[in-house]
């Protein structure tokens, strides 16, 4: 692809993004006019502010803003890890990073804790589920062995697994009146995000380490033995592409619960426009996978207010079909 049409379509991506910014911080339960919204966000918080600047400053900006971040954070790692195990399926979740961090949200959740404590013990659960998996993987991944790929992707699932059945046990205990919160963080939930810097950071971070590597990436795709004998230094790429993604996963996760379907439909759509050239797609999915959580959480605020719908039933609902359309439409 030629250069002009790659910024083209992260200009395009880029614009998109702003107008679902600008509509995320108009409407909603009580709808304002774009010009009110865009004038309490410029003016920041007046000497006496009134109702509009603290839907706009306080709910629906921090909002808006999470969700970029989450989303943008899980089409990277999607990308990522699509590349690093060769499989067109992986996405941010298959590593049970999800897991772990739910697992531990709904404990903390079980305990009463606050949501800091909530979004603490996430973290705290991805964590510790990326270091299960580099641990036990961590001798096929470092050094290079043939099968390093399919050995990742398996203990990652069993450990994914191992999650889902704490989960099953915490949500079989949980009293009723809990119950609903756990739900909607289990599919995710953008309702409590209200300090999206962290996730805002920690897309900065990947970006920063992965972007130097994007032409490496391409050359990952040809195989462990190809890149080898083109100078690149397999292990170490691996690990770092193991690494960004899983603290990218971990990062979305933290901040919105579990999202499913960005990871892995977003990066295959910007194929389509891109093909597979991580130099054009790496910047490109930040964008394209913040603008799919910011829509789908426009969404999930306004088809049913004033009440809302989780984040991750929308995406969803508009992944599983969009993915089957690209299923069918690619050639055998």
């Amino acid at each position: 692809m030629n250069a002009s049409r790659a910024v083209f379509i992260w200009l395009a991506l880029g614009a998109m993004a702003l107008a679902a910014l600008a509509a995320s911080l108009a409407l909603g339960s009580v709808n304002l006019p774009m010009s009110r919204a865009i004038a309490a966000l410029l003016h920041a918080r007046s000497a006496t502010p009134d109702i509009a600047d603290d839907i706009v400053l306080t709910l629906r900006l921090p909002r808006a803003l999470a969700g970029f971040a989450s989303g943008a954070l899980l089409a990277l790692a999607g990308a990522l890890l699509q590349v690093l195990l060769r499989n067109p399926l992986a996405e941010p979740y298959v590593l049970g990073v999800s897991g772990g961090a739910a697992a531990f949200a709904l404990a903390a959740m079980l305990a009463s804790m606050p949501w800091w404590g909530v979004d603490l013990a996430a973290c705290i659960g991805a964590f510790v589920s990326i270091a299960l998996v580099l641990g036990l993987a961590r001798r096929h991944l470092w050094h290079g062995e043939q099968e390093a790929s399919p050995r990742l992707l398996l203990t990652g699932v069993v450990i994914a697994a191992g999650w889902g059945a704490l989960i099953t046990l915490i949500l079989s205990i949980a009293p009723e009146n809990r119950l609903r919160g756990m739900l909607f963080w289990l599919t995710g939930d953008l309702n409590g995000a209200a300090t999206p810097w962290p996730a805002m950071i920690a897309l900065g971070v990947a970006l920063a380490v992965i972007a130097p590597v994007a032409p490496q990436l391409n050359v990952l795709l040809r195989g462990d033995a190809a890149a080898r004998a083109l100078g690149v230094p397999v292990e170490r790429l691996r690990l770092r592409v193991y690494l960004v993604a899983s603290l990218a996963a971990a990062a979305a996760v933290t901040t919105a619960g579990t999202i499913g379907f960005v990871g892995l439909v977003v990066p295959h759509l910007l194929r389509l426009a891109f093909g597979n050239d991580q130099r054009m797609l790496v910047p490109a999915a930040p964008f394209a996978g913040g603008l799919a959580v910011m829509s789908a959480d426009l969404a999930a605020r306004t088809i049913i207010a004033p009440a809302q719908l989780p984040v991750g039933v929308v995406t969803a609902l508009v992944g599983v079909p969009m993915f089957l359309w690209m299923l069918l439409r690619r050639p055998r």
